[in-house]
């Protein structure tokens, strides 16, 4: 994993994942929780063809701009290309982009945290045996 290495995913808008589906607005038109979604995907995949078996990353942040409108049919695409990584290798940050077939529809910044599947997993797990205390 290095600055500058760049990963992109593709889809097509389906009626499953406009905004009217998902609740997110009342048009039929690709959702911004689908963009960013796309666009995380991306970066996850960008960093797990590196990490050994037994790592992962999880999503710690995500800001992004759904500028432009994507119709039923049409191809999308995201990019995540690395633009920092922490001294100690455990925060990515992304620079994110995505397109449609005419051109950029949304952009951003994301950053992802290396985790051990098996502790944040539990770690997790946990929560369901803790009393409420609300």
């Amino acid at each position: 994993m290095k600055i500058g290495d760049i990963y992109e995913v593709f889809d097509t808008v389906t009626d499953k994942n406009t905004a009217e589906s998902l609740g997110s607005g009342a048009l039929p038109v690709f959702g911004t929780p689908y963009l960013a979604a796309l666009m995380e995907n991306a970066a996850f995949l960008n960093m797990q063809r590196e990490l050994p078996e037994g790592k992962s990353s999880v999503g710690i942040m995500l800001n992004i701009t759904h500028v432009s409108p994507t119709p039923v049919g049409m191809r999308v695409r995201a990019t995540a290309e690395i633009t920092a990584i922490s001294e100690n290798g455990k925060i990515v940050d992304f620079s994110v982009k995505g397109y449609d077939e005419a051109g950029l529809i949304g952009e951003g910044t994301h950053q992802r945290a290396v985790i051990t599947v098996d502790r944040f997993m539990n770690k997790c797990q946990s929560k369901l045996t803790k009393e409420d205390k609300s």
